[in-house]
């Protein structure tokens, strides 16, 4: 148990950092800011062969070297904490397929909402409020001081870096959508005409480019790409450096570059079908990173050129680590049965709901509420399911989210639902780690899911079970470079996949450089992708309101003139189950901040 003296001293401390006075807020001095997230980019994969400009960022001014990405180690709920620095238990981002009730309409039909969509995300905003994440961004409150503020990239984490965005065209808004005619949306989020006009003066297409051979996952007899996606980011990243820039260099802007490559290209790609090696670090997965790399490269020569690098600093981030996809299990029921597009004796996609469909002794039918019929050769189209005599009113949901899978417990007897789906998990070698909402437990084998931040003022429901599947490390120099995981979605044994409670998802990419961060400053002390918001809104003298209490810290050792700051780090383990079965969770601590490295136990996660 931790001392009062030791809390007080992180608290003193961390009050000291919070202390620093930030720039001069005139107009003419105040700075910019860029933030550039690599979606998937591992830490530990950053060095100066394989991503020479990122790796000079963390060289020449912080490498964060103690990073997280929040849990579920998923896209959209760490863009909703870089967006609004605040955890998933306050933005109700809590994974990449969401249950929130009733569907939420037309074209998002089924009970489970995929996040990484427009059109999802506009009406997610519409059943909550006008803004489903219930705080106020980081774009959000530079706009409302002067700032012009833009978001560019991929479609979803940009939508939610700026939600308001989508409706009110109060913000730029540049992702994949940008220009095309489809699905109800002429423009994508409506743009200001300056902003047409600069990308037409730069010579650019007035829409974005599609992945093209880049967006093909294969499938189970056929590998994946072997192309990074470099015409897509191409585009996007001479939107910012040939249109964006040029137009907002006198005055004061925020820009958020969100980077789809490394991420896009190690979920689908080619290298490994079938095996685990080389999994995510083939010549695909490096050639992406090259890519992002090379962009963040462009960018900054960007601003030194048009004179914008010592007044401008740079975040970088990524959402997220990685891993690569393991389908294989003994204990599953899923991984007996024959499916038409499985390879025989591995997992198959959504199974999960079909272990817990038998387990439970209720009907299966898809999110969407058509029956699965698994005697045809049919699993759970898209993973997502529905458990229960009324698809419409089903017992339990489950949403996939590859590495972790969240239940919603929506109807019937809920607390002993939670106990014997607990139970189940208990006994199946693919899981890692559970927790249990708070308010059916404490239920022995689980932690609560307040011990990870999942509790706190969000809008949407939070999730009732919450499961991180098994993971460990191949043989390798950098354990956490190579993660391997059990996952639950519709890609391939041998591609890419993050989302579990492991070391190799969570140890994400950070660093940043410009004038209010040191030079060739190691940072030791944990930080994590909810810090980014405070950080820079200190620095340039914002103020970001807050409803919630999850909120980040300042990075204050991190700044020109900041003082250390003191952390510890200890774990906790939950009652054990009848059958011996813990989950375990690593925490460290700074500045009165939760950080958690890994959850689960020896030989079932990586990182213990």
């Amino acid at each position: 148990m931790r001392s009062f003296s030791r809390l007080a001293a992180v608290i003193v401390t961390a009050a000291a950092c919070l202390a620093l006075a930030a720039p001069a807020a005139d107009a003419a001095g105040r700075r910019n800011v860029v933030i550039f997230v690599a979606d998937g980019l591992r830490s530990g994969i950053v060095t100066d062969e394989t991503a020479p400009e990122l790796a000079a960022v963390r060289r020449d001014g912080v490498d964060f070297a103690n990073s997280h990405s929040l849990y579920p180690t998923v896209t959209t709920p760490n863009a909703s904490a870089i967006a609004t620095g605040h955890g998933l238990g306050d933005t109700g981002d809590f994974s990449n397929q969401l249950y929130v009730g009733d569907a939420l309409g037309m074209p998002v039909s089924a009970l489970v909402t995929p996040v990484e969509d427009d059109a999802a995300i506009r009406l997610l905003n519409q059943r909550f409020g006008g803004n489903y994440l219930n705080e106020t961004s980081f774009l959000a409150a530079a706009r409302a001081a002067g700032y012009r503020t833009a978001v560019v990239g991929k479609l979803g984490p940009a939508a939610v870096q700026d939600v308001t965005a989508l409706s009110t065209g109060s913000g730029i808004l540049i992702d994949d959508n940008t220009g095309w005619p489809d699905q109800g949306f002429p423009d994508g989020a409506p743009l200001p005409a300056d902003v047409k006009a600069a990308i037409k003066a730069a010579g650019l297409p007035a829409m974005a480019p599609d992945r093209g051979l880049n967006s093909d996952p294969g499938a189970y007899n056929m590998p994946g790409v072997q192309v990074a996606n470099t015409v897509q980011q191409d585009w996007f990243t001479a939107v910012v450096t040939k249109a964006l820039l040029p137009s907002f260099k006198d005055q004061p802007f925020v820009i958020v570059v969100w980077s789809r490559d490394p991420d896009g290209t190690q979920h689908n790609q080619g290298d490994s079908l079938g095996s685990l090696t080389p999994g995510i670090n083939g010549p695909t997965t490096l050639a992406a990173i090259r890519n992002a790399s090379a962009d963040l490269g462009r960018i900054r020569a960007a601003l030194h050129d048009l004179g914008l690098e010592d007044n401008t600093d740079v975040f970088v981030t990524a959402d997220h680590g990685f891993s690569t996809i393991s389908r294989q299990s003994q204990s599953s029921a899923a991984a007996k049965m024959s499916f038409r597009d499985t390879t025989p004796g591995f997992l198959p996609p959504g199974f999960l709901a079909i272990d817990l469909s038998k387990a439970l002794k209720l009907p299966l039918a898809d999110a969407n509420g058509l029956p699965v019929e698994l005697a045809d050769g049919f699993h759970p189209k898209r993973s997502s399911a529905v458990l229960g005599a009324d698809p419409d009113h089903p017992e339990v949901v489950i949403a996939v989210n590859g590495g972790s899978d969240l239940i919603y417990l929506p109807a019937g007897d809920r607390a002993a639902n939670a106990r014997r789906i607990v139970e189940f998990l208990t006994t199946q070698d693919y899981t890692g780690a559970i927790f249990v909402s708070d308010a059916l437990g404490p239920v022995p084998g689980a932690l609560p899911t307040s011990a990870v931040g999942l509790k706190g003022s969000a809008l949407t429901p939070a999730p009732d079970v919450v499961v991180s599947f098994r993971s460990w490390a191949q043989d390798c120099a950098k354990p956490d470079t190579c993660g391997v995981e059990v996952a639950d979605n519709d890609l391939q044994q041998g591609q890419g996949i993050h989302g579990a409670f492991s070391r190799a998802d969570t140890h994400n990419f950070m660093a940043a450089i410009g004038p209010d961060f040191q030079k060739g400053f190691r940072d030791e002390a944990p930080i994590s992708n909810a810090d980014i918001a405070p950080t820079l809104a200190h620095v340039i003298g914002l103020d970001m309101p807050a409803r919630g209490q999850l909120t980040g810290r300042v990075i204050g050792e991190a700044l020109v003139g900041g003082a250390p700051v003191d952390h510890a780090a200890h774990e906790e383990h939950s009652e054990p189950a009848a059958n011996g079965f813990v989950t375990a969770l690593k925490v460290q601590e700074a500045g009165g901040r939760r950080y958690y490295d890994a959850a689960g136990g020896p030989g079932r996660t990586l990182g213990f």
